[in-house]
């Protein structure tokens, strides 16, 4: 008996804090993939940054002494101030690109990919007036760009995945979860295809250095708004339309971004994972909902009698003295 009572009463506790319990798995499984991701990239990229440190050092040695008339501390300040124009977009290379980086096509670029967060790194604000600037645009430019990006996703969805879904399960009965789910697959082939795909075969073909690997990485990195910054479109020697073709990657970038919200959004709506996702969320306990709308409307009620009382005996104070004979005296004289 004690037994089955225990048991019951842990049930019932497991059963009241399971979002809690759910929460904690939440957080212990998201840092162990945090660790998990740290110990693959260590592991893959360690020995290629190993070997690229030899290189430099033999290249470094074998520099200095074909140069003896230059000495190791001038080598390292003129590479110094070398990497630290690069860190800035200007490079002091021969086969460098000779664009200006704040042209007009230029700024417009850079304007975008700090709206949108992606920033990519390899242009950056070289005066204090343009650091402050550009602290004041995204401030203000950042939540803009939310609600304008919230605003058109909402449009869009109503269209491309709302009425298709509902459309079918009216027309042709089928089930609305099942017709949902193969929407969204279908909705993310075509994104990955047209976004992702489709894109990473023209940059293949424009950029001279690139691969369709390194492509599509620049698009997965770039829509994904995590903008490394290793590879950056239209930087190439002797680029031919440039600004057409940078304006051509701002459209992309903003469309793509489009897409990719209007894919997750589609797949937030399924049911199946808005249900996963309640796992996690904080459940309110009804009880004391109950409770608390229960005092509510009890002090309203009250609050309501009391002022209703008060101003009856307003009433009755400023009217006149009558005497109204009661109604029994009144029927009983009647029935006599």
């Amino acid at each position: 008996m004690l037994q089955s009572l225990a048991g019951c009463s842990c049930v019932r506790l497991g059963e009241r804090h399971r979002s809690a319990w759910c929460f904690a798995f939440l957080v212990l499984g998201y840092l162990l993939y945090l660790v998990f991701g740290a110990v693959v990239f260590s592991s893959v990229e360690l020995p290629y940054e190993d070997l690229l440190r030899q290189e430099l050092r033999k290249l470094k040695r074998r520099f200095l002494e074909e140069h003896e008339c230059l000495s190791e501390h001038q080598l390292e300040q003129f590479l110094q101030r070398a990497l630290e124009a690069s860190n800035y977009g200007v490079s002091v290379l021969g086969n460098a690109s000779g664009n200006w980086n704040w042209d007009f096509t230029s700024a417009l670029f850079f304007a975008s990919t700090v709206l949108s967060t992606t920033g990519y790194g390899h242009t950056v604000p070289l005066s204090d007036g343009g650091k402050a600037f550009c602290i004041i645009y995204s401030v203000i430019g950042i939540p803009f760009t939310l609600l304008f990006l919230t605003a058109v996703v909402q449009r869009i969805i109503v269209y491309v995945t709302r009425r298709p879904i509902l459309y079918f399960h009216i027309r042709w009965g089928f089930s609305k979860q099942i017709v949902a789910i193969i929407h969204a697959v279908i909705l993310g082939f075509v994104t990955v295809s047209c976004f992702f795909f489709i894109p990473a075969a023209v940059f293949s073909v424009v950029e001279d250095d690139w691969n369709f690997l390194e492509s599509f990485y620049f698009c997965f990195i770039s829509l994904s708004t995590i903008g490394l910054g290793d590879y950056v479109p239209g930087e190439g020697y002797n680029q031919k339309f440039r600004e057409l073709y940078k304006i051509g990657i701002t459209c992309y970038l903003l469309l793509g971004l489009i897409a990719m919200l209007v894919v997750l959004e589609t797949f937030c709506e399924l049911h199946e994972l808005k249900k996963f996702r309640k796992m996690f969320y904080v459940k309110k306990d009804k009880e004391e909902d109950q409770v608390h709308i229960m005092e509510h409307d009890q002090l309203s009620f009250s609050s309501i009698s009391d002022h209703a009382a008060s101003m009856k005996e307003d009433q009755k104070a400023n009217e006149p003295f009558v005497t109204v004979q009661p109604a029994t005296y009144y029927d009983g004289c009647i029935n006599n």
